[in-house]
């Protein structure tokens, strides 16, 4: 399957700001399927980015980039200050994405998770915080 990657935005702007901060913090979050099973199709994949935006927008979050293969999704998106990573937001972007995809696509996940309610991904992933700076030269 070929590498499906999305530029989202196009936002280049160098600082935000709340009353009493100016921040930029950008991530690339990495999640893989469980036992790295090739079930993301590329209607899958669209679909996903739908159900991140969506969470997102809730989080305040920005996705900036979004793609994937088979058996892993990339996503490069900006947070606010106030966003806890690791604990509340990655595994509310697992939690929800797992259950809609699970309940959209479960005769196409079937043949490759046999459980009644199977853990769509891997219980680890990879988070990488990006300097202001490495992402301007890559969007430039």
């Amino acid at each position: 399957m070929q590498l499906f990657v999305k530029m989202v935005t196009s936002n280049r702007q160098r600082l935000k700001t709340r009353s009493n901060s100016a921040f930029r913090l950008i991530y690339h979050l990495v999640l893989v399927t469980k036992f790295r099973r090739k079930s993301l199709t590329g209607e899958m994949l669209e679909r996903l980015e739908e159900v991140i935006k969506e969470l997102f927008g809730k989080w305040e979050c920005d996705l900036i980039e979004f793609g994937g293969e088979a058996n892993h999704v990339h996503m490069l998106f900006e947070t606010p200050v106030r966003a806890l990573i690791s604990t509340k937001l990655v595994n509310n972007i697992k939690t929800v994405s797992s259950r809609r995809l699970r309940s959209e696509y479960a005769n196409h996940l079937s043949q490759f998770y046999w459980s009644s309610k199977p853990q769509f991904w891997s219980g680890s992933y990879a988070i990488i915080s990006v300097g202001a700076q490495a992402y301007a030269r890559k969007t430039y």
